[in-house]
């Protein structure tokens, strides 16, 4: 499935508007100096004035690189964030907040109460919060009256690539476990998929603050391998079809926790086949996305069309069933697994939108 038209637009919108480009003359000055003038909206978004100092960078024969002061450092101030909380407040809202920050990327969060001190629950869903969450993240300080975290990771040590990589083989294997499970009515291999759920965040949370790391410095974005900062933006859709794709694998896991049996063995090959037929498309277009290959992410989306035949299997096999139970569970799977065609569709599309200059001027060469 494509994306929607309305995301595609969006799509466009923002990736054409992370980088701006102007023009302008050098001019003489002095006896030994050259100047050029900055745009004044630049300026003013960039929160510089009169006085401020640039430092500038020389990179081979042909690239100059101007960084404003708060890219070249950051105060302690800037790095630390503060969550202030009431001891009603309920624990969900208080991870929700954690995660935020730690996707700005403060290097400290402390967690205190606004008046009183904090509860029991939500010292625990914070520390757990932390450990399954929080790539890099540690609790320094600990007590009902406060806690804080700190991040720890070296954010060139771990690559998004490499990140990546290992998101997609644990939401790969989720899927391949889900089914296994329910093949074997294995309800620990069941619980072991949901659990490994939190693993595939994890990583997903770390790739979502290098990127917003990354757009917003130059040379942290050369650093991290991106050519501009336009990418940034297909990668975080790619991370969130990643995570949907564990979260399906998550559905079909519970759904054997539910009912506690397995469903009819013929029935299930084709389902298996279907799930392998996914996972194959997903490789392709994660492929193409590593490769930046346009080419490659065109034959995935028309590889994708055949899931209609997998499905069609499926729901023939499934007229034979008697019992409306097993009927309903395989169709909840079978729309499990279809899904994960649909989102490998989808960052196949997300790489043709990432290349597609690239292609064209390799055209008109």
């Amino acid at each position: 499935m494509l994306l929607h038209k309305s995301k595609i637009e969006l799509y466009r919108i923002v990736f054409f508007s992370l980088v701006m480009e102007e023009t302008r003359k050098i001019q003489f000055t002095g006896k030994s100096s050259y100047i050029v003038s900055l745009p004044k909206q630049w300026i003013v978004e960039l929160g510089l004035k009169q006085g401020d100092q640039l430092r500038m960078i020389r990179k081979g024969s042909s690239t100059l690189e101007l960084y404003p002061p708060k890219f070249v450092s950051r105060t302690q101030k800037e790095e630390d964030a503060v969550i202030e909380i009431t001891y009603s407040e309920e624990s969900s809202a208080i991870v929700r907040k954690l995660i935020s920050l730690y996707f700005l990327g403060f290097k400290t969060i402390i967690v205190k109460p606004k008046n009183d001190r904090l509860s029991a629950l939500q010292r625990n869903s914070v520390k757990g919060a932390v450990k399954r969450m929080l790539m890099g993240s540690e609790i320094t300080s600990d007590s009902s009256k406060g806690i804080t975290i700190q991040v720890l990771v070296n954010l060139l040590e771990l690559s998004i690539d490499g990140a990546f990589k290992r998101m997609i083989h644990l939401a790969k294997s989720m899927s391949s476990d889900a089914i296994l499970a329910v093949k074997e009515n294995n309800l620990e291999l069941a619980q072991e998929v949901i659990n490994t759920d939190d693993e595939v965040d994890r990583f997903g949370f770390y790739i979502i603050r290098q990127l917003k790391i990354a757009i917003q410095s130059e040379h942290m974005l050369k650093e991290m391998g991106f050519r501009n900062a336009r990418n940034c933006l297909g990668y975080r859709l790619v991370v969130k079809n990643i995570e949907r794709t564990g979260d399906h694998a998550a559905f079909i896991a519970k759904d054997l926790l539910e009912f506690k049996k397995s469903v009819k063995k013929d029935i299930l090959q084709k389902l298996q086949d279907m799930n392998e037929f996914c996972l194959s498309a997903l490789d392709d277009s994660c492929l193409a996305l590593f490769k930046e290959d346009y080419n490659q992410a065109e034959k995935t989306i028309e590889k994708i069309e055949d899931i209609t035949k997998f499905e069609k299997k499926v729901m023939d096999a499934s007229k034979s069933l008697k019992d409306d139970e097993e009927v309903y569970r395989v169709r909840r799977m079978t729309e499990n697994i279809r899904r994960v065609s649909e989102y490998a569709s989808d960052i196949a599309e997300i790489v043709l939108n990432m290349n597609i200059e690239k292609t064209l001027k390799k055209a008109s060469d």
